[in-house]
């Protein structure tokens, strides 16, 4: 199975996602580490991607799903799958589960504050925003509110999805 987590940049993909991940014992990748270098720098500048740019993102991503698919290797994927058509993308299966992490501006601006490291331009947080497309209830995926513990959040989801330790 591949739990695919997304939504904006800073709502906590990556920390729930290795927290997931770690409970499990299943692999963890961060859809960041799949960009292209060209992405990654337009970024840094505040510049928003296009659907152009994110398109050699999205085959890498499907690529990495469809090899754990096919080795049986259970993964965790954060990714933000922004729209709708880029989700659709990455749905290879009924194996691949999506958990939408859902939070108020406000909040996500804090956490993106809490991590300078990171190559995401806080400008571009009102573009991401911009660009979401909530899972409508036809789209088979979990919302998740974030409010409260990481660790509370990995149990919502495990619950919910029905996850257990390997």
């Amino acid at each position: 199975m591949i739990v695919v987590i997304f939504g904006v940049a800073g709502v906590g993909k990556t920390t729930i996602g290795k927290l997931l991940a770690g409970e499990l014992g299943w692999k963890f990748y961060d859809a960041d580490n799949f960009h292209p270098l060209a992405n990654i720098e337009k970024m840094k500048r505040g510049e928003p991607l296009t659907g152009r740019d994110r398109r050699p993102w999205l085959e890498r991503l499907r690529q990495r799903i469809e090899q754990s698919l096919s080795s049986h290797e259970n993964a965790i994927v954060a990714c933000s799958a922004l729209k709708k058509s880029y989700r659709d993308q990455l749905r290879i299966n009924s194996e691949v589960k999506f958990v939408f992490l859902h939070a108020e501006r406000d909040r996500v601006a804090r956490q993106l504050k809490d991590r300078p490291e990171h190559f995401f331009n806080l400008n571009l947080l009102d573009t991401q925003f911009a660009d979401l497309e909530e899972p409508e209830s036809l789209e088979d995926a979990l919302r998740i509110q974030v409010r409260g513990e990481p660790t509370e959040l990995v149990r919502e989801i495990k619950e919910e999805i029905g996850l257990q330790e390997n």
